[in-house]
């Protein structure tokens, strides 16, 4: 996440050699025009593959996976609902309103003013569960709502998310028994509808995403077999 002329890198986890995984609470700050990296404030929590956004000069982290999963991994992860925003200047965590429904590898979107968390996965009592919803948290009111009238086009988890000119755009991501998928939809706020875009080369998960003028760029990611992808594909809308 870009703030300014700094670089944070918030959270995370990864696999012990024991099998076991641990998530992170760690930030670290990047200063290009030094070279260097600073810690900053550790989250109040741990998050990793949280939904991410910047809104009014605020990190905000949205859910991930929950510190308890730490024996099975993501195949018996409940999700986490926590959420909370950090403030470069005053360098502070604060605990915000929890996600209604708990979920990691979701994405988040800001558009007019409000964050847009975007499906996600978690293991529910019928199982492992990829959601189409959308919640939308309204910063004067401090909560998180669902959408009644915008979901997604499929399930989707792990997905690629952005906006370009007022239009949220969705990319490839797990949906399904299909696993990882090419799929690919614009929304248009305005009208209120879906439309498919032309599908991904190849499929595509995990994927970093990037708005550069007129062209949205989706930067490695995870391929069909899971294996990690070193290429970068662009998409330009008509």
């Amino acid at each position: 996440m870009t703030v300014g002329d700094r670089i944070y890198v918030v959270g995370g986890g990864f696999k012990k050699p024991d099998g076991r995984f641990r998530f992170l609470t760690t930030v670290e700050i990047y200063n290009p025009l030094t070279d260097t990296w600073e810690k900053g404030p550790d989250m109040l929590q741990p998050h990793d593959y949280p939904a991410a956004a910047l809104l009014d000069g605020y990190i905000y982290i949205i859910g991930g996976h929950h510190p308890g999963a730490t024996e099975g991994g993501p195949q018996t992860d409940p999700g986490f609902s926590f959420c909370e925003r950090f403030n470069p200047v005053e360098s502070n965590w604060e605990e915000i309103a929890p996600l209604t429904t708990p979920r990691f590898a979701a994405s988040a979107v800001v558009h007019e003013g409000r964050i847009f968390t975007l499906g996600g996965v978690a293991f529910t009592p019928q199982g492992f569960r990829e959601y189409d919803l959308v919640e939308i948290y309204d910063l004067g009111r401090g909560l998180w709502s669902k959408s009644t009238d915008l979901v997604l086009p499929w399930s989707a988890a792990a997905h690629g998310a952005c906006i370009m000119n007022n239009r949220l755009y969705l990319f490839g991501g797990f949906s399904g028994p299909g696993g990882i998928g090419t799929q690919a939809a614009v929304y248009d706020f305005h009208l209120r509808t879906w439309e498919i875009v032309p599908f991904l080369p190849q499929p595509r998960a995990a994927m970093g995403v990037a708005v550069v003028g007129d062209t949205i760029y989706l930067v490695g990611g995870w391929a069909a077999d899971r294996s990690v992808m070193n290429s970068v594909v662009a998409y330009k809308p008509l």
